[in-house]
């Protein structure tokens, strides 16, 4: 590893509002070395990051790239040095094809289609990611779009990588290839920073880790020093206690009556027939491979997507339901936590209490004209509280908060509407360690109220703490059922792949 720093940052500060997001940070980044950054949501990884890729500027202190001051006033000035970021929430633009997104900001005078495509066809292959270069962005999966975000990266030449949460819409199987490429890249002399909640990513794959907490870089030391244990210490100040793993206790079903029954739903080729009931007060989590048919169904029920023509049939408490928009579903009590809460989780340019009052109000559709301001102000008040969401300021937009505080005001927004049933769809997907106890702790209290819950989670020790029955979906229908005293992962993991 050479002794010059590519990278370097002095004495950094950066304020809003006269709040530090991050304080008097120094931190070194070198060619070819691969970097964590670790920390709970709001620790200031994201904003040292966004430093060093030109997104913001530091309120106090000096940048170097390759000993040399710089400033930068937006992110071309950083691609200009060659360094590239690849955020969680990807920023390819929907109407683009895969090929223009991965040269754009970089187009000659005279853009050739062909060569363009050949180019980003070339990349694509080289990286083994299996994605089409004439593909419209907005049609790709997130683990697609995040592919092209890296390849885009690589066809920039760029000398420094920033990733961003890169494996957290990710198959174990993309997750493996993605850190052999980060080895093949590494090896070529290139220098990459990794933000990753899923701390055995940072063990295990980076050769130095960092720990920010509130805004301070608080260690940084070589990837073999620490261990879970120092580095959950570092990140929080104390011993995480086991509140992550503890299983609720077991409780009869409340209801021999189901809160919801699906029956034979089928929707395209993604969902095939799939059946199951939903109890109140009882948490049902739904396992699976990506592209089983979990959120697809999800989104059937909800009205977000429309089911085959008699393509089965749904019931709430008993009654007969079809949804062709999600406001019916949610006038209904159904409450849905998306799995991509930028997309269509939050008002990114409202602030955390329009955003909850915003949801409150939703519940009444048509029947309310006149928003009561002083009960939404009253009712957002009393769920930052409870799910104790940190902004810097009252008037902070929702897009600036760290992933957790997103992922509890998405969530917020659905509870304050008081639901007899809510779908948690991937509900602790990029938040920290911390957020993650304070997240799985509302699921089972919503559920010991008396509703009733599904849980879709790739995550099988989520799965098999939280949930008092399992179901498996393989191929867009449930292929097996457990209780949670006989479900283990092998088993689950065996039903959903044979």
């Amino acid at each position: 590893m050479s002794r010059q720093p590519i990278i370097s940052l002095e004495n950094v500060t950066k304020s809003y509002g006269g709040i530090n997001a991050l304080e008097d940070a120094n931190f070194e980044l070198y060619p070819g070395e691969i970097h964590a950054l670790a920390g709970e949501n709001g620790a200031g990884k994201s904003t040292l990051c966004k430093l060093i890729a030109g997104v913001i500027a530091p309120s106090a202190g000096t940048l170097r790239i390759n000993g040399e001051v710089v400033k930068f006033s937006a992110p071309k000035d950083a691609s200009r040095h060659g360094i590239s970021m690849v955020y969680q929430e990807t920023s390819l633009v929907p109407q683009l094809t895969v090929a223009q997104n991965m040269v754009l900001g970089r187009e000659s005078a005279f853009n050739s289609v062909r060569k363009v495509r050949n180019s980003a066809r070339q990349v694509l292959q080289r990286l083994n990611f299996k994605v089409d270069p004439s593909q419209l962005a907005g049609t790709l999966s997130t683990a697609k779009r995040q592919m092209v975000e890296i390849a885009r990266a690589v066809l920039n030449q760029a000398r420094v990588i920033i990733l961003d949460e890169p494996t957290a819409a990710l198959t174990p199987e993309e997750t493996d290839h993605l850190f052999d490429l980060m080895r093949t890249l590494q090896a070529d002399g290139v220098a990459m920073i990794f933000i990753s909640h899923a701390l055995e990513e940072a063990l295990n794959h980076s050769d130095r880790i960092s720990v920010l907490r509130n805004g301070r870089l608080m260690v940084t030391g070589e990837a073999s020093a620490f261990d879970r244990k120092r580095l959950i210490h570092h990140m929080i100040g104390e011993e995480l206690n086991e509140r992550l793993h503890v299983p609720r206790a077991p409780h009869a079903v409340r209801s021999a009556l189901p809160v919801l029954r699906v029956e034979n739903i089928r929707m395209g080729a993604m969902v095939n027939n799939m059946s199951f009931s939903i109890f109140p007060g009882q948490i049902t989590g739904i396992a699976g491979l990506i592209g089983s048919g979990r959120s697809e169904v999800a989104k059937v029920i909800m009205g977000h997507t429309k089911r085959n023509f008699g393509g089965g049939r749904i019931w709430l408490d008993g009654r007969e339901v079809r949804y062709s928009l999600p406001a019916q579903a949610v006038a209904d009590g159904i409450a849905y936590v998306s799995e991509d809460r930028k997309l269509d989780g939050f008002f990114d340019t409202l602030n955390v209490s329009e955003n909850i009052g915003l949801g409150w109000l939703a519940k009444f559709g048509r029947r309310r004209v006149l928003a009561p301001l002083q009960k939404m102000r009253a009712l957002s008040r009393e769920w930052e509280g409870k799910l104790s969401i940190r902004s810097i300021g009252k008037d902070q937009s929702v897009l600036y908060l760290s992933g957790g505080n997103q992922q509890k005001v998405v969530i917020a927004k659905s509870l304050v509407q008081e639901p007899r049933l809510v779908i948690f769809d991937e509900p602790t997907r990029g938040v920290d360690v911390g957020a993650i106890a304070e997240i799985r702790q509302i699921v089972r209290q919503f559920a010991e109220s008396g509703a009733g819950v599904i849980l879709i989670s790739s995550y099988l020790p989520e799965i098999l703490d939280l949930s008092d029955r399992i179901l498996v979906a393989k191929s867009g229908t449930i292929v097996a059922e457990f209780a949670r005293a006989d479900a283990t992962a092998e088993k689950i993991l065996h039903a959903a792949i044979h």
